[in-house]
């Protein structure tokens, strides 16, 4: 290992200088040199920015996986850098189970053959969100990730830097600050020490003879009788005045390397892509001007912008998955709808054999809606097969399939065959063969009609 003293030494003594720098300014004590309200405001935004992408990052990791432990175990396979192992959804976990029940039961029982049923939906279900959770932790989650641990560590490891080129051009400003007082007051002092030398034409002997006027007699040897703090003023104030041209030095040296790290770092803030990011963090230090005018004109790409495509892809995958979901679930109630209806009629089965498949959830009735007037009453049945053969007197409640169902606004009957509702009531209903699908039973103690479905809030 190379272990160089000089340079650790160095490096200690820079800490400390810019320790004593921060310090000063935290106290009041030094000035502190101030970014410019461009720069000032791409950082505060892309604070901002990552805030709330690590916020909707954790909360997408939690939403697309509740577990904890999985989570915490995902975790530690990512940083491995192993695969992750396939893992089983609770759908097809359930699913499972119930086909394994559908054999200790009997596979020729309807409640075996149910099971079969179900539980190879529940199986569907599962796949389709295996294929979610896929799909949204590649083209959501993934860029999240990267760009938390990629480009935002990019950019900080920048913004460390200006922040230290900023410690370093302060330090250059007090410290030539300091010398051009010393050198001041160094030329005050050497001023003090001069002496009017007689010059040579005051007599004829010369500067240094020995003549009888009282004047030549009052000059003796100057380099014999000048003061040693002459000397040493003189030796100071020369030193003082190298010391503030190297300070001048160092402070244009500080501000150069100050407004190089400034541009870089606002590149970085205004939305480089991952390759600029890399090459840049790679020139950081020595990038030259020239690059740096022909760099601002490459293609660049917002990290908003970024995130706003894979937003859509995470609302598409999501669109996708639950059309899918609905898709089944209609399947499945239309397959139990034609094995065992007439046994267990419902409501919900009536209502999915004669909606169609849409590509998202069904949209709730205006009765729902909070505030929303009553809605219209729905048209009688035009089936004359119901009318004909539907009475209400000899309709009996099945046995299963009953439900409770709250009424949202008061209705009155047409006729005899219709129940009046009063608002906030509760009902039972069911649906029997054959009956339109916007009309249920209604019944309240004694009372039995047929009822709209619009004015009520099923129960579960």
């Amino acid at each position: 290992m190379d272990f160089n003293v000089k340079k650790l030494a160095s490096d200690a003594g820079v800490f400390f200088t810019r320790a004593v720098q921060y310090t000063e300014e935290k106290l009041g004590q030094a000035e502190k040199t101030e970014l410019d309200a461009h720069l000032e405001n791409l950082i505060a935004r892309a604070d901002c920015t990552k805030n709330w992408t690590e916020k909707i990052f954790r909360q997408t990791e939690v939403l697309l996986q509740p577990n904890p432990s999985a989570r915490i175990e995902e975790f530690f396979y990512e940083k491995l850098d192993r695969k992750i192992p396939s893992r089983i959804t609770n759908a097809e976990l359930l699913g499972q189970y119930m086909q394994d029940a559908a054999k200790d039961f009997g596979p020729g029982t309807p409640y075996g053959s149910t099971l079969i049923t179900v539980g190879e939906f529940q199986r569907r279900l599962g796949g389709a969100e295996r294929e979610f959770l896929q799909t949204a932790a590649i083209n959501f989650l993934t860029p999240l990730r990267n760009f938390l641990e990629g480009d935002w560590k990019t950019i900080s490891k920048e913004r460390r830097l200006l922040e230290n080129r900023r410690l370093d051009l302060d330090i250059c400003k007090a410290r030539l600050k300091k010398a051009k007082i010393a050198e001041a007051k160094a030329a005050v002092s050497f001023s003090s020490f001069i002496t009017i030398i007689p010059s040579p034409q005051n007599c004829g002997k010369g500067l240094f003879a020995e003549c009888e006027g009282d004047w030549c007699q009052a000059a003796p040897d100057f380099q014999e009788t000048r003061p040693r703090n002459y000397v040493l003023s003189a030796s100071a104030s020369a030193l003082w005045s190298e010391e503030v041209d190297k300070a001048e030095h160092e402070l244009r040296v500080a501000q150069t390397e100050f407004d190089r790290q400034a541009e870089v770092t606002r590149l970085l803030l205004e939305g480089i892509s991952s390759t600029h990011v890399s090459i840049c963090s790679a020139y950081t230090g020595e990038m030259h001007t020239s690059f740096i005018s022909s760099f601002q004109y490459e293609y660049t790409e917002d990290a908003e912008v970024n995130h706003l495509r894979c937003l859509h892809e995470f609302v598409e995958a999501q669109a996708v998955y639950y059309a899918q979901c609905h898709r089944t679930m209609q399947d499945l109630q239309k397959e139990l709808s034609s094995a065992n209806g007439d046994t267990f009629p419902n409501a919900f089965t009536v209502n999915a054999s004669t909606s169609g498949v849409s590509a998202g959830p069904s949209p709730l009735p205006s009765a729902t809606l909070p505030g929303a007037s009553p809605p219209s009453r729905p048209p009688n049945p035009s089936n004359a097969l119901e009318s004909n053969t539907l009475k209400i007197e000899e309709v009996k409640p099945p046995a299963t399939g009953t439900r409770k169902a709250k009424v949202l606004y008061d209705y009155d009957a047409a006729d005899t065959s219709e129940l009046s509702l009063l608002a906030d009531e509760l009902i039972t209903v069911y649906t029997v063969p054959g009956m339109d699908p916007d009309w249920l039973i209604g019944e309240r103690g004694n009372q039995k009609g047929k009822v709209p479905v619009t004015y009520l809030e099923l129960l579960s």
